[in-house]
C-alpha cells in the first residue's frame, strides 16, 4: 500500500520541518523519506538560503505593508477566513502576524468577521473541553481511533486517525473502506517507517483494537508487542482518555467533513492530504501556545524493523507454540490463551519451585498466571 499521494513540495517541506528539529538524524530521515542524503542536504541548503521559497516558488505578500488601508486589512482577514471557515479571531490574527507581518488584535479580527456576517459557522472548538494533560515528549504516546464513518457518493468512508499526544501532530489520516486489522496494519507500517515507533498507543475498546470474551489480545496487539510497543485502552464510556484524538475529530469534522462532498475513497484522501498539511504545519493551536504541531514534533529514534525480531525466552521457561483456537498444551493439560496468539510462542515461567504455578509471557508482555493444580 503506497504512501498517500501528496505534492512533492509538501514532502520537501515536511522533510525540512523534521530535519531542522534539534538532534534530528538527517541520514535516517532521508532513508525514511526514500531520498538520497545528497537530495536531503540539497533541500536543506535551499531552505537555509531562501526559506520556503527555496522549496517551491510561491508568491508571498510583503511582511511590512505600512500603506495598507483598513479595507485592505479587512480583505486579508476575510481571505484567511475564506480559506479556513472554522478559524476564529485568535488563529487568524496569529497567522496574519506570523506569515505576513500584519498585526491585528484578535478582538479586531473577530469584529471584522462579525461585521461581514462570517461568525455564523459552527466553531471547531464547540463541545465540552477535556482536562488537559500531555506526555513529556513526542512519541511517548500516540492516540488512535476511527472517526465516525460517513457516506461518499459511492461508498462509506471510515477515516483512521493517529495523533501524537505531546505535539498534537497528525501521524495518520487515512480514508478506509472498513475498520479491519489488515488496512490498519498497512497504514501503521507506513507511519512507523516514516516517523519511527512510539512507546505506547492508546485506543478505545472497539474493533479492531480490543479483544472480547476469553480472548485477551487481538492480532493488532500481538503485532505491537512483537514491535516493542505497549497497547493501552480507554476506560469504557471515558473518551477523555483519548481526548486529543477526540478533539482532532471535532476539528476534522468542522473544517473538512462538514464543508465538503466526496465522490469515493480516493477523492476523500485527495482532500484529506492538503488539510492534514495545514493542520500540522500552518494551523496554530491554542493548547500549544499558538505553535503548530510540527514545531513541537520530531520523529522517534526507534526505527521500524525490516522484519520482526525473533522471540527469545530465558532458559528456565517452558516454551509452547499456540495452536488453533488459542490453545496450548502444558504438562498434559490443555490451556486456552487467546486466538490472536495463534502461531506465536509463549513462555511459562515457574513462580515457585515445583508448586505448579506459572507466569505466562508473550515476549515482554505478561499474559497472567496459571495454577495447574486447579486445571483439570
Amino acid at each position: 500500500m503506497p504512501w498517500s499521494a501528496v505534492t512533492v513540495s509538501d514532502q520537501k517541506t515536511e522533510f525540512v520541518a523534521l530535519a531542522t528539529q534539534p538532534s534530528a538524524n538527517v541520514s535516517e530521515l532521508c532513508r525514511r523519506f526514500g531520498i538520497s542524503r545528497k537530495t536531503g542536504y540539497k533541500w536543506l541548503g535551499r531552505y537555509e538560503e531562501r526559506g520556503s521559497a527555496g522549496l517551491e516558488p510561491l508568491s508571498r505578500r510583503p511582511r511590512h505593508t505600512p500603506g495598507r488601508t483598513s479595507e485592505a486589512l479587512e480583505a486579508l482577514v476575510l481571505e484567511v477566513r475564506q480559506r479556513h471557515p472554522a478559524w476564529g479571531g485568535r488563529k487568524i490574527a496569529h497567522v496574519l502576524l506570523r506569515d505576513q507581518g500584519v498585526m491585528l488584535a484578535p478582538s479586531t479580527v473577530t469584529e471584522v468577521l462579525r461585521r461581514h456576517g462570517r461568525l455564523a459557522d459552527t466553531s471547531s472548538g464547540a463541545g465540552r473541553p477535556w482536562q488537559r494533560f500531555e506526555h513529556e515528549a513526542p512519541n511517548d504516546l500516540w492516540q488512535m481511533d476511527f472517526k465516525g464513518h460517513f457516506a461518499t457518493d459511492r461508498q462509506r468512508c471510515h477515516p483512521l486517525t493517529v495523533i501524537d499526544d505531546h505535539s498534537r501532530y497528525n501521524i495518520v489520516l487515512q480514508a478506509m473502506a472498513a475498520e479491519r486489522f489488515e488496512p490498519v496494519q498497512a497504514a501503521l507500517v507506513q507511519a512507523f517507517s516514516r516517523y519511527g515507533l512510539p512507546r505506547r498507543i492508546n485506543t478505545d475498546n472497539g474493533t479492531p483494537w480490543a479483544a472480547s470474551g476469553m480472548d485477551t489480545l487481538t492480532r493488532l496487539a500481538v503485532w505491537f508487542i512483537r514491535l516493542g510497543i505497549d497497547l493501552s485502552h480507554s476506560r469504557p464510556a471515558h473518551p477523555q482518555s483519548n481526548g486529543k484524538d477526540e478533539r482532532f475529530h471535532r476539528t476534522f469534522k468542522a473544517e473538512v467533513l462538514g464543508t465538503r462532498r466526496f465522490r469515493d475513497l480516493d477523492d476523500a484522501q485527495r482532500q484529506f492530504d492538503p488539510w492534514r498539511w495545514i493542520y500540522n504545519h500552518e494551523r496554530p493551536h491554542q493548547a500549544l501556545d499558538m505553535q503548530t504541531p510540527a514545531q513541537r514534533y520530531r520523529p522517534s529514534p526507534r526505527t521500524m524493523p525490516r522484519v520482526l525480531p525473533p522471540v527469545v525466552y530465558a532458559p528456565d521457561t517452558l516454551v509452547r507454540k499456540v495452536q488453533y483456537g488459542g490453545w496450548v498444551d502444558l504438562q498434559g493439560r490443555q490451556l486456552r490463551l487467546s486466538v490472536g496468539l495463534r502461531g506465536q510462542y509463549v513462555a511459562f515461567r515457574p513462580r515457585a519451585q515445583a508448586d505448579g504455578t506459572f507466569d505466562i509471557f508473550f515476549c515482554h508482555h505478561c499474559l497472567g498466571q496459571i495454577d495447574l493444580r486447579t486445571v483439570k
